[in-house]
């Protein structure tokens, strides 16, 4: 089941504070976060954490594809 107190958490750990990774979550949550992300943070955000190195090229990609949806 997917909580969706822990994919804002994990998506925020993730792209705002770089102090998670997606290999340390639950897989089941990986496009859940991408989703959230797409549809929560602004560009800008998103372009920071693949600058940053929090995400790969193909994590800022995926999440991307979420905002045409």
């Amino acid at each position: 089941m997917i909580l969706g107190f822990r994919t804002s958490t994990y998506a925020r750990d993730i792209y705002l504070y770089g102090n998670r990774t997606f290999a340390q979550v639950p897989v089941e949550y990986t496009e859940p976060i991408k989703e959230y992300a797409a549809n929560t943070f602004s560009d800008a955000q998103l372009l920071s954490a693949l600058t940053n190195g929090w995400v790969t090229q193909q994590e800022y990609d995926d999440t991307l594809a979420y905002k045409a949806v």
